[in-house]
């Protein structure tokens, strides 16, 4: 089963109860995971903002 984070209601949603498309991340594959989604999305961000600048920094060499 997938779940799913509707960042509408800040509620973790299953297929079988998720809201629309829109309004959701995800597939998670467990109901920590996706209680977790805004957490897990701020957390990737800041490492490919990184890794940009990494890269960044590279090219600058």
């Amino acid at each position: 089963m997938a779940y799913w984070y509707n960042v509408d209601t800040g509620k973790v949603e299953t297929d079988e109860t998720k809201g629309p498309g829109d309004d959701l991340m995800g597939p998670y594959d467990t109901e920590d995971e996706a209680s977790r989604a805004l957490d897990i999305a701020r957390e990737k961000t800041a490492r490919w903002d990184e890794e940009d600048r990494a890269w960044d920094d590279d090219l600058d060499d």
